[in-house]
């Protein structure tokens, strides 16, 4: 029998953005309020439709400039751009996750340095950094006394997985420099680490570690007092990927 495509349901497909930073020493997720149905007024990730002409990564590019404002950066050219690390994530294909029809979505991560208020851009009526505790909580989500209510879609399912991607590969990789500018001490990356663990850490043991493990960290040969007190050294990441050793979380 000759193929017949429309013997076939449609389905759209949609990449979906988990936008994570370090604001005020906590794990924040960029979010938006919908300004159209379904889930009219609740917040969810950002994210849209993929296009005929582009691939998923140009997709999760377009929608992370639309609705972000930042670029993701271009690993092909190293130190070319500060731009956003940004990856795949996962597919999430429940057939009831889209009231609207079948669906499927292409979630990615993305994580950039600690990063100005959001504009709203796309569907969106309103978009902010939002602590991520506060996003997953169980009994949902608003703010400026807005009705509480879950994520949008499947959204918190996605936002979950995102984190827990996240605090698994700053164990590993050297990720964890993606959430600081250029030039950081090593109080600065100890910070990210505790922020998105949420746990605290001991500055001379974390110091030792992150100093002494090859390839993770490059001396600048500067130093700031941006934190206050005593002049500290500055880093920039150096080209290591992978961490041997890893730096494992602690148990809580």
């Amino acid at each position: 029998m000759p193929y017949d495509p429309s013997a076939f349901p449609p389905f759209a497909v949609t990449v979906d953005l988990v936008v994570l930073t370090v604001r005020r020493h906590a794990l924040c997720a960029l979010a938006v309020r919908r300004a159209e149905p379904p889930f009219q007024g609740r917040w969810a990730l950002p994210g849209g439709f993929v296009r005929a002409d582009e691939d998923l990564a140009q997709a999760a590019a377009r929608e992370l400039a639309e609705e972000a404002g930042l670029h993701a950066h271009d690993p092909s050219s190293p130190g070319s751009d500060n731009g956003a690390h940004l990856e795949q994530l996962a597919t999430y294909g429940d057939p009831e996750r889209d009231p609207r029809m079948r669906v499927v979505s292409v979630a990615h991560l993305a994580l950039a340095p600690d990063l100005p208020a959001p504009r709203a851009g796309g569907d969106a009526g309103d978009a902010r950094w939002a602590p991520v505790a506060e996003l997953l909580r169980q009994e949902g989500y608003g703010r400026d006394g807005e009705p509480v209510a879950p994520l949008a879609f499947d959204h918190a399912r996605i936002l979950a997985d995102g984190v827990e991607r996240a605090r698994s590969k700053i164990e590993y990789s050297s990720l964890a420099t993606a959430f600081c500018p250029p030039e950081f001490t090593v109080g600065e990356l100890r910070r990210v680490y505790e922020a998105v663990w949420g746990v605290a850490l001991d500055p001379r043991n974390f110091h030792r570690k992150v100093t002494g493990t090859q390839g993770f960290l490059v001396p600048t040969g500067g130093t700031t007092t941006r934190q206050g007190g005593r002049p500290a050294q500055l880093f920039r990441a150096g080209g290591a990927t992978l961490l041997n050793p890893p730096m494992l979380r602690p148990e809580v």
